[in-house]
């Protein structure tokens, strides 16, 4: 998580320029899609700048990366510094946990996910947004991260069927999902696009929303 506290401004940057936002109006909007569905409060593992969760209306985040917190605060983002393996909440605290890219960045995964079931209410849910293995953006990312990419070397990428194997041994509910960015990552210019119904594995940003098993 270094990587996002010392370059936390250069990494919220991104989403300034044309590519950026096209993006992220993109996958907001399939987040919001599925997001919308659960009850509230809403807390968001890794907050990071706090732009998903201002976007969205989460209105707690947690992050290890205090550069990045501290933006978040500027968001008006109500944050605390901790890691989603042990989240620094009691047990059935929030209807709905956000989980925007963060997973791929994570060590233990499995452990973020038992995490947010933890801390869910009976009826509440995790939503996830995912680039996958599979996906032409998740080739993409994976390309970056074998040439070193400052913020993407460390990062792992999933597959669908992992995903949803990390999700039922945490004790969750099969997920139901929506699909953005049918664009080429290739193309220069990309345009925002709104959130499809389920899960298309040429998009390549998909949201998922899993209901917490008893």
């Amino acid at each position: 998580m270094s990587v996002f506290d010392q370059h936390a401004e250069r990494y919220d940057a991104w989403y300034d320029t044309p590519r950026g936002r096209a993006a992220f109006e993109s996958e907001t909007a399939c987040l919001a899609a599925l997001l919308g569905r659960l009850p509230r409060p809403w807390l968001e593992v890794g907050v990071g700048t706090g732009r998903f969760a201002q976007a969205l209306g989460a209105g707690e985040g947690v992050d290890p990366a205090l550069g990045a917190l501290r933006m978040a605060r500027r968001r008006d983002v109500r944050v605390v510094a901790g890691a989603g393996e042990r989240l620094p909440y009691r047990s059935g605290a929030f209807g709905g946990v956000l989980i925007a890219i963060t997973l791929c960045f994570v060590e233990e995964p499995g452990q973020v996910l038992r995490e947010a079931h933890r801390v869910l209410a009976a009826g509440g849910g995790v939503v996830l947004g995912l680039v996958l293995a599979e996906s032409p953006w998740g080739r993409f990312y994976l390309q970056k991260r074998a040439e070193g990419h400052l913020f993407y070397a460390g990062a792992t990428f999933y597959t669908k069927a992992q995903v949803e194997a990390l999700l039922a041994a945490a004790g969750f509910e099969p997920p139901r999902y929506t699909s953005t960015l049918f664009q080429s990552p290739h193309e220069r210019v990309i345009e925002p696009e709104p959130a499809t119904e389920g899960y298309h594995e040429q998009g390549g940003f998909v949201a998922a929303v899993s209901v917490r098993g008893g």
